[in-house]
């Protein structure tokens, strides 16, 4: 159980960060290069792909909190754990307060033309941090293992 929930959490959590690094890499890319109305667009189109990459980060959170319940006699192990969980569930609560409304206003299309270039460019910004979080999150995992 202890290798499938720690394999879980390490493995989710970089494919995580691989999804949403293609996200900030290749559509991010592509939507600087465009305008205002053509992103709007383009976002609308990528828009219902949102679920399956939050999918992937649930399974990371399932493996995450089967690990910390596995290893909580282990106090360095728990503490890599739990700032594991910390970075994933920081990321989740970065998508839910800030990238869910503004996601909602690109979709609604409810910004006003001359707004829509600098809130994407402050979207794709903050994504960075997002890609960060799950990064870490893997990585505190491959530590966590090999303690």
């Amino acid at each position: 159980m202890k290798l499938v929930l720690n394999s879980l959490a390490v493995i989710s959590s970089g494919m995580f960060a691989g999804v949403l690094l293609a996200i900030g890499v290749l559509l991010g890319g592509y939507w600087k290069g465009l305008s205002a109305v053509a992103f709007l667009d383009s976002f609308n189109t990528f828009l219902p792909l949102v679920p399956r990459a939050i999918a992937v980060g649930l399974v990371a959170v399932v493996g995450l909190i089967g690990s910390v319940w596995l290893s909580w006699e282990e106090k360095e192990v728990r503490t890599l754990w739990l700032l594991a969980v910390g970075c994933i569930g920081i990321l989740f609560m970065l998508t839910a307060a800030w990238f869910a409304p503004t996601n909602g206003q690109f979709a609604a299309r409810s910004l006003p033309l001359d707004q829509v270039l600098a809130k994407r460019d402050m979207w794709l910004m903050l994504h960075s941090l997002r890609i960060v979080f799950a990064a870490v999150a893997s990585v505190l995992g491959i530590i966590a293992v090999n303690r």
